[in-house]
This record gives C-alpha cells, sequence and structure tokens, in this order.
C-alpha cells in the first residue's frame, strides 16, 4: 500500500476487478511482487467458468478439475500470498487524476495507483425454458471447452454468425450431427465460414427457427429441445404477438450458445480507456512492437476475456492475468523512480 495512505483514505497500489481465471492469476502474481492487491468480486464471483461443470483443456489436471473447484483453488492461493478479496461492483471509474478512484455499488469508493480490469465477458443466452437450470449440464456456450463430452451425440449450435460457424465445425469433429438454429434464413457469417458450414456433412441448418424450450435434468444432461419456426423469420417474436407458429421437438444431447458475448465494461464508459465498437479493451504494444496489456490510460491493465474477443479460453487468460500483474509491477516502479529526488553533484 502507498507509504503516504492513512487508515481512513488508504490508496491501494492496485486494484483487480473480477474474479475469473484472469483475475485470480492476477491476484497470485501482483502478491507475490508484494503489491498487496485488492480483489473485487463482481455479482458472478468466478465469472463463466463456473457455469463449467469440469475442465478437461487446464494445463495441469490430466483427469480435469470442476470449474467451481478451479475457482476456489485459484482464490486460496492468491489469499495464501497476500491478496484482499472484497465484493462489490464497479459502477464508476475516475480516471483523469491520479490516484484512481473507483466508485462501487456498495457506496464505498476505493482510490488505487494502478487497475488491472479482469471484468470478463458474459456470454448471451437466449432466454429458453429451462435454460438457467441446465447451462452447465448439457448447455454451453463454448464448443472448445466442452465439445469432447458430446461424442456421438445430436446437438443444435444456436446462432448465425462466425462463432456459430466455428462452434458447428469444432463439434462437428465429435457429434454424430450438428444443427446450426438460426432465426433467419440468411446468415450472418462471412462468406467462407459460411461456405465451410454448408458443405460440411455432418452440419444441417434449421432457418427461421429459434430455440424455445430445454428438457432434461442435472443429472442426466439435456435430452431435448422445442424448436419455433414461421417462414418469414424471428418466430418467437411472432409467436408473442399472436402469429401462428410451428413447433417442434427433437432429441439432442447437447445444446451450445453462439450469439455472442458481451464484455463486462460500462464502467469504463466516459473515461479515456479505448474500446472497440463491441466494448472490448483495446491493448497497446510496447516500444518494439510487443503485446502488453496496457490499455490507452497508463496504469490501467486488461486481463482475459474483457480484451478478447476471439480465444476466450481459461488457459489464455490466465496468462494474459500474471501478464497484467507483471506490467503493473513494472508501471509502479517506474513511478517510484520518477518521485525519488534527483541527486545534485557538487
Amino acid at each position: 500500500m502507498n507509504e503516504n495512505s492513512t487508515d481512513s483514505d488508504p490508496v491501494h497500489d492496485v486494484v483487480i476487478v473480477g474474479t475469473g481465471v484472469a483475475g485470480l492469476s492476477a491476484a497470485v502474481y501482483a502478491a507475490r511482487a508484494d503489491l498487496e492487491p485488492l480483489v473485487l468480486e463482481g455479482p458472478e464471483p468466478g465469472g463463466q467458468l463456473t457455469l463449467t461443470t469440469d475442465v478437461e483443456n487446464y494445463l495441469g489436471f490430466p483427469e480435469g478439475i470442476g470449474g467451481m473447484e478451479l475457482i476456489q483453488n485459484g482464490k486460496e492461493q492468491a489469499t495464501r500470498f497476500g491478496a484482499e478479496f472484497t465484493h462489490g461492483t464497479v459502477e464508476r471509474a475516475l480516471l483523469a487524476e491520479r490516484p484512481y478512484e473507483l466508485e462501487l455499488s456498495t457506496g464505498d469508493t476505493l482510490r488505487t495507483r494502478a487497475l488491472i480490469v479482469a471484468s470478463g465477458a458474459s456470454a448471451r443466452w437466449v432466454g429458453a425454458e429451462n435454460e438457467t437450470e441446465l447451462m452447465g449440464y448439457g448447455l454451453s456456450t463454448c464448443a472448445t471447452c466442452d465439445g469432447a463430452f458430446h461424442r456421438g451425440d445430436d446437438v443444435l449450435v444456436v446462432g448465425g454468425g462466425d462463432s456459430a460457424m466455428e462452434e458447428a465445425l469444432f463439434l462437428a469433429k465429435f457429434a454424430d450431427s450438428v444443427t446450426v438454429v438460426h432465426r433467419r434464413e440468411e446468415l450472418r457469417a462471412s462468406e467462407i465460414m459460411a461456405d465451410r458450414a454448408r458443405d460440411h456433412d455432418a452440419i444441417e441448418f434449421r432457418w427461421n427457427t429459434e430455440l424455445e424450450a430445454l428438457y432434461g435434468s442435472r443429472d442426466e444432461g439435456i435430452t431435448g429441445a422445442t424448436l419455433v419456426s414461421h417462414s418469414d423469420g424471428h418466430p418467437t417474436a411472432k409467436a408473442e404477438s399472436g402469429v401462428e407458429v410451428e413447433r417442434k421437438t427433437v432429441d439432442v444431447g447437447g445444446v451450445f450458445y453462439a450469439i455472442g458475448h458481451t464484455p463486462n465494461t460500462e464502467f469504463l464508459a466516459g473515461t479515456d480507456v479505448e474500446r472497440d465498437e463491441a466494448g472490448y479493451l483495446v491493448t497497446r504494444s510496447d516500444g518494439v512492437g510487443r503485446v502488453t496489456t496496457a490499455t490507452t490510460v497508463a496504469g490501467v491493465f486488461a486481463a482475459g476475456d474483457v480484451a478478447d474477443p476471439h480465444y476466450q479460453q481459461a488457459i489464455t487468460a490466465a496468462g494474459t492475468g500474471s501478464m497484467a500483474a507483471l506490467d503493473a509491477d513494472a508501471h509502479l516502479e517506474t513511478l517510484e523512480r520518477a518521485a525519488e529526488p534527483t541527486e545534485v553533484s557538487p
């Protein structure tokens, strides 16, 4: 903690927003660097990984590990090295002056010399019946994470963009059949991705169709789904307005949502931290072109899915978390050197 802070008005060396894999990795590295990081747990501690029952592609766990267990292990590890955890959601960030200030949903205000944003990205859900109960139990938002659990299954992919085509093509390696469910009859995907999916023997399309309900249990997983269709597309909206639609229940062993993610960066609106059109944080390279986690505001760093619309894997999030902590430590050392008095030769 800053030596100029007081008990009533502390200034932290680093505050980490988020307790997913990226935030916890940053916490471990920052704590081991004696930065005494304060880690903010939001409304969904642990992030998306807690929705995954089994993680089999994280290095060091040959038999796999539960998503919640992996998160809990990371929190215990960070705590062991001196990280402190507290609950609260950042509603507003004031980054025009140092130390930076974070206004929380609790009414508290935090002051910090460096900020690591690891608040993640939330997968968009369809709103189908029973999706909350079955998320992580046959319903997934990540084919790379969970596709191998569906060898020999018939599965659905909901979406029509490039990510949906990528999910479908990946799942076709394992599943007996993959059906892409899209609410229109034209894909949003790029032509090359759409052609790859259309040309694959194991991939079929249900046009002008949406997912209405899921069936199954946490013990047996997903066993079926009800699809609603209308020849003019957007059938759910039509059904809600009283238009007659067609419903069909199908037997499936897995369902994958691929309708995009929303990065949790709203609290940075109005600051000088650059975000792309989708809201993901933009990071900068250093003076020789090497990748860093630095944002467009000095002392603010991005880790994990909040700056990664492409990979969105636990292992990559953990890697950028460690990078952000190292970058933050180097930044703080630079500030300290700049504050040191300059000796004048006699």
